[in-house]
């Protein structure tokens, strides 16, 4: 084996206990930039998602305008599996007095006393950008096509402000009740599209399988990303489609029993990555860590392709005897 217990068992190490406060002032900086648009804190101030994860929630309220927002800190940094190389912090300003829906074929929205929204997410992400400027004097504020980025310095920290709107499935329910939805994120990016996400559902299941697992799920996330940036320093050749948020579903997928098969940390990695390498096959069906979404749908068969030759790679890379 190429990595000592000790090397593995660092890569598995979450970054540190200060990634907890970095993600309360992301969310924070993002609620001081809100409240110049008019926005108030809903009163129960900064909120932990749920346990073992530093996912944190905050509610906003636009009196005048009757509209409501969630600010939701998500990815690798509200579920405890982020690495040094991933410094951003990502924020979703999730606009819930809008929102997209899914029905029952032959439902409509009427029937749900609905009407069409003249506020929309589109305008949100205009209003997000023009308060972060504003509030950070048009310094270290970039728009790109899904957020917002903004550049940290001494005072702020390094964020991905992802606007967005509600996003709810009612196609399992038939008696047209407004609260049994299936909720979900929706986003609008600048070129166009819309991407629907489920980052609540991401960070309740990432805490059930890390528990599941006996906590051995998050850190072998951990090293999986680590050694995807051993393998670069190695010159391995690593597709854009392998993501933070992919390897970390993909992992998911895997029966909690095979992390606890070995006592040494090396070994049950090892005892994932092997049956990852012997299910190549199985990935068409795998979800996304919030169990819902496929991991490769059918319109990106070269994603697939490609975590089935980074997995062979890793491996080779892992195996190896230096």
């Amino acid at each position: 084996m190429r990595f000592t217990e000790d090397q593995i068992s660092k890569m598995a190490e979450p970054i540190s206990a200060s990634e907890d406060e970095k993600c309360q002032r992301a969310i924070r900086m993002v609620s001081e930039a809100m409240k110049g648009l008019g926005y108030s804190e809903d009163g129960k101030g900064i909120q932990s998602y749920a346990l073992d994860t530093y996912a944190y929630t905050l509610g906003l309220r636009h009196q005048a305008k009757n509209r409501d927002i969630t600010l939701l800190v998500q990815g690798s940094y509200a579920n405890k599996t982020n690495i040094p190389s991933e410094s951003d912090v990502d924020v979703a300003v999730i606009l819930e007095s809008t929102f997209g829906l899914k029905f029952r074929p032959g439902v409509t929205m009427e029937q749900y006393r609905f009407t069409a929204a003249t506020y929309l997410v589109e305008d949100l992400k205009n209003d997000v950008e023009n308060a972060l400027r504003k509030h950070f004097q048009n310094q270290g504020v970039k728009r790109c096509n899904k957020c917002i980025k903004v550049k940290g310095n001494t005072y702020r920290v390094d964020a991905d402000v992802v606007p967005a709107q509600r996003y709810r499935d009612y196609s399992k329910d038939t008696g047209f009740n407004v609260t049994n939805y299936v909720p979900g994120v929706e986003i609008h990016p600048d070129k166009g599209g819309c991407i629907i996400n489920y980052p609540e559902q991401h960070i309740k299941n990432g805490v059930e399988k890390n528990k599941e697992t006996k906590y051995r799920f998050k850190k072998c996330v951990r090293i999986a990303k680590n050694l995807r940036e051993e393998m670069k320093d190695a010159n391995y050749r690593i597709p854009d489609e392998i993501s933070s948020f992919g390897l970390e579903s993909l992992w998911w997928n895997i029966n909690p029993e095979v992390y606890t098969r070995q006592e040494r940390l090396a070994a049950a990695f090892d005892q994932t990555l092997s049956v990852l390498s012997a299910e190549v096959s199985r990935f068409g069906i795998c979800k996304e860590a919030n169990g819902i979404k496929p991991l490769f749908p059918e319109t990106e068969p070269g994603k697939l392709q490609a975590y089935v030759q980074f997995i062979k790679d890793m491996r080779n890379f892992f195996t190896l005897i230096s």
